[in-house]
């Protein structure tokens, strides 16, 4: 109960003062590119209930594409980068705090396929509702970027990034608190805003390799290395059926 009277007040709080950022964004997405403004989205929410979720949208409505974003995504727009960069296209999901589909602190909402494919991890994380931020977010608060350096993006995300989160998660769940989610909402702010202040994702392997050789490569070699194609694999899953909507 004490959680979810913090949860409104500072979801009220935060909606009321962040307003105007959020109609400045909204301009910003229709000079920008043509569509709606908000993106809803179904997501999976507490004891499996599916629920919408709120986004700013970041990608060009006429888009085809998987459901999920995996590393640079030629659908995303020029404002969609910027409100990307801050997770300033989170913002609506205020409202879903407010609407009590969410938490401010909690295992971030996922599709519902991926719930099925990971189930019994999910089991017990949606046992609370689902959070705009938590540990695991914080920690790959810069995911994009983490999966365009691998040579494939689903396979790393499904086999590295996914289970990671969900240990993560599972975790902090085992000892959160308010107190533990003022801190976290702390991090988030930090991570955005000052990510040099908090310990840094370790680069996926084929990444730490190719700059490595770089680094100690003649400027000859350097050219050669940067335009070779990458051939390590990470994982050997192929994309499934459950990405083939278009997320704006």
């Amino acid at each position: 109960m004490l959680k979810r009277s913090v949860d409104f007040a500072l979801a009220g709080l935060l909606l009321a003062v962040l307003l105007p950022v959020i109609l400045l964004a909204a301009i910003l997405i229709k000079l920008d590119s043509s569509g709606p403004v908000i993106f809803c989205q179904a997501r999976m929410g507490r004891g499996f209930r599916r629920f919408n979720l709120l986004k700013l949208r970041t990608m060009d409505a006429a888009g085809d594409g998987p459901r999920i974003t995996l590393g640079a995504d030629p659908r995303i727009t020029r404002a969609g980068k910027w409100l990307r960069r801050f997770k300033l296209d989170e913002l609506p999901q205020l409202w879903n705090v407010l609407s009590g589909d969410m938490s401010l602190v909690g295992p971030r909402p996922v599709i519902p396929e991926l719930t099925v494919e990971f189930k019994p991890a999910y089991c017990r994380l949606l046992e609370v509702r689902p959070g705009l931020t938590d540990p695991a977010t914080v920690k790959y608060c810069r995911e994009e970027q983490i999966l365009a350096l691998v040579p494939d993006p689903l396979g790393y995300f499904k086999t590295v990034v996914v289970p990671d989160k969900l240990d993560i998660s599972q975790a902090y769940l085992q000892r959160a608190s308010v107190w533990s989610d003022l801190g976290v909402m702390a991090q988030t702010v930090v991570a955005l805003l000052a990510p040099w202040w908090l310990p840094q994702v370790e680069e996926p392997a084929p990444a730490r390799l190719r700059r490595a050789l770089v680094m100690r490569a003649s400027p000859q070699s350097v050219r050669r290395i940067k335009v070779q194609p990458e051939l390590e694999q990470v994982s050997t899953l192929e994309p499934d059926e459950l990405f083939a909507a278009p997320q704006l």
